[in-house]
C-alpha cells in the first residue's frame, strides 16, 4: 500500500508489506534482499520522505532478518535504531548511543531482531560537503571505513526526535527546502565530532572471513543441501570454530543459516513462479525431497502454506 501526501510537500510515502523481500524492494533507490530468520507471518512498514538529494525514513520489521543492502552511489547512509540491542552491521553488534554508517555503492549486511525499528537518513555526498564547507565544519570521515559510530547521547536523542517529527503525518505541509536544511543540520551535528566506537575483538576478522567464505560457497552451490563436513573442509576450521564464527557474526548457527537460506530461496522462487510451475517442482529443485516435512517447515517459518505463496500474485 502506498499513500502519497500533499502535492506541496516533498514526496512522502507509507508502504506496508507482508513478505520480507517485497518490503526490501519498497525502499526508494536501494538494492536489497531480505532473508527472514524468525518464524511467523511477516509484516513491514516503511514511512519515507524523498527529497532531491536526501532521503529519510523509518522502517519497522516484525520478524528477525538478515539483510543484504546497498544504498545509491555517492551517498552516505546513517541508520539509527531507537533500541540497538540484537542488531549487527557487518557482524559487529551495535551498542547504546551508536549509529550504523555506510557509504553508498558498497554492499553491507544487517542482522535485525524481531519487532525492530530503525530511522534511516541518506544524503548525496556533494550536498553534505557543500553544507559543511558553507558552515566551516570539518567532518570526521572515519565513517568511510567503520560501520559503527558513537554519538553523544543528547545529540542522538535530539536527532531521533527530529526525524520522528518530520515523518509524522501533519496537517500542514513543510517545504522541501526546509526539510533539507533541517536534516543537513542534524547530519552535520552527528558527523563533525570525533566519537570513535569500540574496536571489534581480534577474532572478528577471521570469523567474518569464515562466514563470508561459506556464504559465497552456498551462493555457488544452490542445487542441493550442503553438509557441515564440507563447510569445515572448505574453511579449514573445526566444527566448533565454524559454530563460533556464525553465532558471533550472524547470531545463528551454521545449520540454521543453511536451512533458512534454502527456505527463503524457495519462497522467492514460489513468488516469482510461472503459472505452469508447481510447489513440488520448485521444492525439489532447491533440494527439499521430503515434501511433507518441507510443507511443515515452510508454514512454520512464514506463517502460510507454500501453495498459498504460489497462488498469491506479487505486487
Amino acid at each position: 500500500m502506498t499513500v502519497p501526501d500533499s502535492a506541496h510537500a516533498p514526496k512522502r510515502y507509507i508502504q506496508e508489506a507482508y513478505d520480507a523481500d517485497e518490503h526490501a524492494n519498497n525502499l526508494t533507490r536501494w538494492q536489497q534482499e531480505y532473508d527472514q530468520l524468525s518464524a511467523g507471518r511477516f509484516y513491514g512498514r516503511l514511512d519515507e520522505i524523498e527529497l532531491a538529494t536526501m532521503q529519510v525514513f523509518k522502517e519497522h520489521t516484525g520478524q528477525a532478518l538478515r539483510q543484504d543492502c546497498r544504498v545509491w552511489p555517492d551517498a552516505l547512509w546513517l541508520g539509527i535504531p531507537p533500541v540497538p540491542a540484537g542488531s549487527r552491521i557487518n557482524g559487529q553488534s551495535l551498542d547504546d548511543d551508536e549509529v550504523m554508517c555506510r557509504p553508498g555503492g558498497r554492499d553491507f549486511e544487517l542482522i535485525t531482531p524481531k519487532a525492530f525499528d530503525i530511522y534511516g537518513l541518506v544524503v548525496h555526498l556533494p550536498t553534505l560537503n557543500a553544507a559543511a564547507a558553507q558552515q566551516g565544519i570539518v567532518l570526521d570521515e572515519r565513517w568511510q571505513q567503520a560501520p559503527r559510530r558513537h554519538v553523544d547521547h543528547g545529540t542522538l536523542g535530539a536527532v531521533t526526535f527530529l526525524l520522528e517529527r518530520l515523518l509524522m503525518r501533519q496537517p500542514g505541509a513543510i517545504a522541501e527546502q526546509l526539510h533539507q536544511e533541517i536534516l543537513l543540520t542534524a547530519l552535520l551535528e552527528l558527523l563533525q565530532a570525533e566519537q570513535p566506537s569500540r574496536e571489534p575483538p581480534p577474532s572478528y576478522t577471521h570469523r567474518k572471513e569464515v562466514v563470508d567464505r561459506v556464504k559465497r560457497y552456498v551462493d555457488e552451490h544452490q542445487e542441493g543441501p550442503v553438509t557441515m563436513e564440507a563447510l569445515c573442509q572448505l574453511t579449514h576450521v573445526s566444527r566448533r570454530t565454524l559454530q563460533y564464527s556464525f553465532t558471533s557474526i550472524l547470531g545463528i548457527s551454521p545449520l540454521q543459516f543453511l536451512r533458512l537460506t534454502r527456505l527463503n530461496r524457495v519462497r522467492r522462487a514460489l513468488r516469482a513462479a510461472s503459472p505452469s510451475q508447481s510447489v513440488t517442482e520448485i521444492a525439489t529443485y532447491w533440494g527439499f525431497w521430503h515434501l511433507g516435512q518441507f510443507a511443515h517447515d515452510y508454514k512454520q517459518q512464514f506463517g502460510e502454506c507454500p501453495s498459498h505463496t504460489l497462488s498469491t500474485p506479487t505486487h
